[in-house]
């Protein structure tokens, strides 16, 4: 269940919103100003925000901006009675990803979250972290983990777990491997390719009883079963 904040200072509308969009399944939290709604935000973690521009103490552009700096992919619907080019060209210079003029359908809302959330979702399900089993690999960090030990790896090392778990359970061949990870036309002369996979093994296997990187022999090598 997505979870959703509403930002409105108008008690009607807020309730309208709330009502309908629980309806539609979202888990829905409000609030009235955008000094609680930063207080909110700074604690708790939402899918997207709905916001009013002209809100007590803090502006809807203002907290948008604050929203970005706390996190850049959580999207952000404005509210707002002004409706000229110039305030939407404000509204989406503070970070807002969509914009909607006082009144509107909401039917236009809901499909507007919907598309806003469905991008979101696709951004998730490319995460920065890649697992098999008790082996993580989180690409921002440039980090990997099995069970709860750290292992450090240089840069080649890892690019090459990297291949190797976006294709978990898919041999891949030295020429292969060559090409994405070296970037590099495939020289049977050189065994660089295996040098590193039994020093991967090495970091990745040699300590634990069930080994991940496996060898089809004459074909490649590959993470799975």
């Amino acid at each position: 269940m997505l979870k959703l904040l509403v930002v409105e200072d108008e008690p009607k509308l807020c309730e309208f919103l709330r009502e309908g969009l629980v309806e539609h399944k979202f888990n829905v939290r409000t609030c009235s100003d955008g000094v609680l709604a930063k207080n909110i935000l700074e604690s708790h973690k939402f899918d997207l925000v709905i916001l009013d521009v002209m809100l007590p103490q803090i502006s809807g552009f203002e907290l948008c901006r604050y929203i970005k700096t706390l996190d850049e992919n959580c999207p952000v619907i404005l509210l707002t009675a002004l409706g000229a080019t110039q305030d939407k060209l404000d509204g989406f210079d503070a970070g807002a990803d969509d914009y909607l003029v006082k009144p509107f359908e909401f039917v236009e809302l809901l499909a507007r979250i919907r598309v806003l959330t469905k991008r979101v979702s696709k951004e998730r399900e490319r995460s920065t972290l890649l697992t098999y089993e008790d082996l993580q690999l989180d690409l921002d960090r440039k980090e990997a983990v099995r069970g709860n030990n750290r292992i450090v790896l240089t840069a080649k090392e890892f690019a090459l777990l990297e291949f190797l778990l976006i294709n978990a359970g898919k041999v891949q061949s030295r020429a292969t491997i060559a090409e994405r990870v070296w970037d590099l036309n495939f020289d049977t002369g050189t065994n660089v390719v295996d040098v590193y996979i039994n020093i991967l093994r090495k970091k990745i296997d040699a300590n634990f009883e069930h080994k991940l990187i496996k060898t089809k022999v004459g074909l490649g090598y590959f993470i799975g079963e």
